[in-house]
C-alpha cells in the first residue's frame, strides 16, 4: 500500500477533508484508517478565520478522530513569524476574525483594529465577514514602508459546498494593489508550516496532501516532502498535468482511499526525441507537443502515465505547458 511508504500524513483541509460545511465522501474515514495503519495524521491549513479547537472540534463533527494539538494553522504560522519580526507587546493590527486576533494575543501581542492606534504590523487573514472598511483600513496603516504586513495564506479560491468562492488572495491583492506592496506569506506555499506539522509527528518521511498545486504541492516540493494531489477539490487532471516543474506531485489520487491501494511503478525511456512512461497497462509517448496514451484500465492510471511522459520531455519547465494535442488509444 501507498500508506506505507510514509510514517505520518500532512494533510489540507478544505477540498481534502471537507467543501464548506460538510465532509467529502469517504475522507473522515480513510484519515481515521491511516491512524489505525499507524500513520499518524495531522492537518496543516491556511483558514487563518477559526481557532485550532474550532477546526478540531469541525472534524470531529464529521467523523474525524482528531484534536487541537494535530491542528497546524496559517494563523500560528504568522505568529511564528511576527515573533521573528517584532519584540513581545508590539501593536498589530488585524485584517481577519476574532480567532486570528487571538492566535496573536496568545503569541505575546496586542491585537488594534485601527490605524490611530499606532500598530507595527498588520496581519492579514481570511474573513468571510470582511468589509471595505477593514481593507481600507490596513491600506492607511501600510502606506508606513515600516510598517510589516503578514499574509496568512494567499488562496485565490476556496471550496463550498455549493461552488468555488473568492479566498483570501484577492482580499490580499486588493490591499497589495492600493499599497504598492507585498506581504511576507506566513502559510503554504512556504516551507515552514509544513515543518512545523512534521516536528508535531515526530515524522521523517511524511506525506503532504492536498488538493491545490499552487499552495499545498508547492509548499510541500519545498519542504522536501513527498507530495500527493487528491482529485476532491481544485485540480482536475488537465491541471496536473500542465503544472510548472515546482507543482508537480509526487502521486496523483482521486480520493483519499488511494492511499490504501498499491501506487503503479511508472518506467521512463527516452529514445531519439521520444519520451516513453510505461505503466499500469499504459504507455504513454511525447513527441514535440503530441501526447499520446495508449491502453486499457482506470482511467486514474492512464492520466498517471500520461503525466509522466509529459513531465519526462519538460523537466524544467517553470510556467505552466500543455500539449498541443493529446491522442487516446485504448487498443
Amino acid at each position: 500500500m501507498l500508506i506505507k511508504k510514509h510514517d505520518a500524513i500532512l494533510s489540507d483541509l478544505d477540498g481534502v477533508v471537507y467543501a464548506g460545511l460538510h465532509a467529502i465522501d469517504g475522507a473522515p474515514q480513510a484519515l481515521n484508517r491511516a491512524e489505525y495503519e499507524g500513520v499518524p495524521v495531522a492537518f496543516v491549513t491556511n483558514n487563518a478565520s477559526r481557532s485550532v479547537e474550532t477546526i478540531a472540534e469541525h472534524l470531529r463533527s464529521l467523523g474525524v478522530d482528531t484534536s487541537a494539538e494535530r491542528i497546524v494553522s496559517s494563523a500560528q504560522a504568522a505568529a511564528e513569524l511576527l515573533r521573528e519580526h517584532l519584540k513581545t507587546g508590539a501593536k498589530v493590527l488585524i485584517t481577519g476574525t476574532q480567532d486570528l486576533a487571538d492566535c496573536v494575543e496568545a503569541a505575546g501581542f496586542k491585537a488594534v483594529y485601527h490605524q490611530t492606534e499606532n500598530p507595527q504590523a498588520v496581519v492579514q487573514g481570511f474573513n468571510p465577514k470582511m468589509v471595505w472598511e477593514n481593507l481600507a483600513e490596513a491600506s492607511f496603516t501600510l502606506a508606513d514602508p515600516e510598517i510589516l504586513w503578514i499574509a496568512t495564506n494567499t488562496d485565490w479560491t476556496i471550496p463550498q459546498a455549493r461552488g468555488m468562492a473568492p479566498g483570501n488572495g484577492t482580499l490580499v491583492y486588493a490591499v497589495a494593489k492600493a499599497t504598492g506592496r507585498t506581504p511576507y506569506i506566513a502559510g503554504k506555499p512556504e516551507a515552514a508550516i509544513f515543518r512545523t506539522g512534521a516536528q508535531k509527528l515526530k515524522s521523517s518521511a511524511p506525506v503532504v496532501v492536498g488538493d491545490r498545486l499552487d499552495t499545498d504541492i508547492r509548499g510541500g516540493n519545498k519542504a522536501g516532502m513527498a507530495t500527493a494531489c487528491v482529485l476532491t477539490g481544485v485540480e482536475s487532471y488537465q491541471s496536473i498535468l500542465q503544472a510548472p516543474v515546482q507543482d508537480r506531485p509526487d502521486y496523483i489520487l482521486a480520493t483519499l482511499n488511494d492511499f490504501f491501494t498499491e501506487y503503479p511503478t511508472i518506467n521512463i525511456n527516452v529514445t531519439e526525441g521520444l519520451y516513453r512512461a510505461d505503466g499500469a497497462g499504459y504507455s504513454a509517448v511525447t513527441e514535440g507537443k503530441t501526447l499520446t496514451v495508449t491502453g486499457r484500465g482506470e482511467e486514474l492510471n492512464a492520466w498517471r502515465v500520461a503525466c509522466a511522459a509529459w513531465w519526462a520531455a519538460h523537466p524544467q519547465q517553470k510556467e505552466s505547458c500543455q500539449p498541443e494535442e493529446i491522442i487516446r488509444d485504448k487498443r
